[in-house]
């Protein structure tokens, strides 16, 4: 069978596609590129946003316009929360609610899923897929927070985590067939091992993960700042523990976190980034910030944007609050226009660029490690690779050769803005020719 897999939205999204399609391929299976060959088709769609379920319903219709044949199957958080919606999309054959997805691959081919040491190693990465660098593993699904904005725990149920023993094969598998970096995800990554009443769940999982495989580099993905205590931060005496922190903030107003039910204050966040910041020299600290929450009003934005600024977070995701029907916040009173949310977006973006920029340019000179993950050109002088430092400081360099998925010392030589976007040149280390895959 000729399978096409495609998805919107988070990284938990990504990871589950990604094991999908190493469980079609291992069942053997072909996983295509283009959907116009493919007799299957899978879609991971998204709900976050109502931009969100826009793009997943048009997705699922322009791909049966390119191949009416093929049978689609839908999943994830927009699958969960209007199945009925989905299913009368043209050419939906099945839909897969999350709580089932992870059985999906066995229950359309009917076929059990191999474990991860009888997975072939010998196959190409799969169309799709993030490249053989970068892995995204999910190590909990579900959410147990009331954020009043939030979809996500409606659409994902409870908290629940995988067995660490599990996870752990998976991530040596993934480093055997080549991944260099192996980025944990979660709805509610903090919480993992809470479930199973283990309070140092994730600690300890991190811990498990350096000690018993040789993964050369461990990055985690989002995590609620209340679940992290400053002894949290030990796990970076570890070098292959990368120095990025995505704390998601939401607001910067102590009035709009209550409104938000989210549980930390200015206070408590400050806190928590000093701590962070005095543990892990050259740490990234990245967030996530909603603007034209229900009843934010001038005041509380201004408040925000000044605790944001005073965070001087190195990169910042800005989202338009978007109403979903089933949340507390969709009830609420005050909801704010959207010439307003897109002018305080706009605020908060450029705010974004200077931080970022800010951030990174402290480390001209510097020498860093970088995984290369992609070549974004050639020029006469080489090859224009494009990689993340281990503190998600996006870098690109000219080399003559390809130096994809390879971990080297680049020392940052300075900023080029002309393309718009904050990328740091640098110059690769003295190289040897084995050094580089020569």
């Amino acid at each position: 069978m000729r399978v096409h897999l495609r998805m919107l939205g988070c990284r938990l999204n990504q990871s589950e596609i990604d094991m999908m399609a190493r469980q079609f391929q291992a069942q053997g299976h072909d996983i295509v590129d283009d959907p116009a060959l493919a007799d299957q088709v899978v879609v991971n769609t998204c709900a976050v946003t109502q931009d969100a379920v826009r793009s997943s319903r048009k997705l699922v219709r322009d791909l049966h316009t390119i191949n009416a044949d093929a049978a689609i199957t839908v999943t994830g958080c927009y699958a969960q929360i209007a199945p009925e919606d989905i299913a009368i999309l043209p050419g939906v054959a099945g839909v897969v609610d999350n709580l089932a997805k992870d059985s999906l691959v066995e229950t359309l081919t009917g076929q059990p899923v191999l474990p991860f040491e009888q997975e072939p190693l010998e196959r190409g990465v799969h169309p799709g897929a993030s490249g053989r660098t970068r892995a995204f593993i999910k190590v909990q699904d579900g959410c147990d927070n009331a954020c009043t904005f939030c979809i996500t725990t409606v659409a994902r149920g409870a908290g629940r985590s995988r067995s660490q023993d599990e996870i752990v094969a998976e991530i040596r598998y993934l480093h055997s067939i080549g991944y260099q970096e192996a980025v944990l995800t979660g709805v509610h990554l903090g919480s993992y091992g809470h479930d199973r009443s283990d309070p140092d769940g994730l600690a300890g999982l991190v811990r498990a993960i350096l000690a018993e495989t040789d993964i050369p580099r461990l990055r985690l993905s989002s995590l609620e700042p209340w679940d992290l205590a400053p002894s949290f931060f030990d796990l970076w005496d570890n070098p292959r523990l990368c120095r990025h922190l995505h704390l998601p903030l939401q607001s910067g107003s102590d009035a709009t976190l209550k409104r938000m039910l989210r549980r930390t204050t200015q206070v408590q966040f400050r806190a928590l980034v000093e701590a962070a910041r005095a543990r892990i020299p050259g740490v990234s600290i990245t967030t996530d910030v909603i603007v034209g929450f229900p009843g934010e009003t001038d005041a509380e934005f201004a408040e925000s944007a000044a605790f944001i600024a005073e965070m001087d977070f190195a990169g910042l995701h800005v989202f338009r609050y978007s109403r979903r029907p089933g949340t507390a916040a969709a009830r609420m009173r005050g909801h704010i226009p959207k010439d307003v949310q897109k002018t305080r977006s706009a605020h908060l973006l450029a705010l974004a660029s200077d931080m970022e920029n800010r951030f990174a340019a402290q480390f001209a000179g510097e020498t860093l490690p970088v995984l290369w993950e992609q070549i974004a050109g050639v020029q006469e002088e080489g090859f224009l690779n494009v990689g993340y430092t281990d503190n998600y400081i996006r870098v690109r360099c000219v080399h003559p050769r390809p130096l994809t998925n390879h971990i080297l010392p680049a020392q940052v030589a300075g900023y080029d803005l002309a393309t718009g976007q904050t990328q740091v040149t640098v110059h690769v280390k003295d190289l040897s020719p084995d050094q580089y895959g020569a």
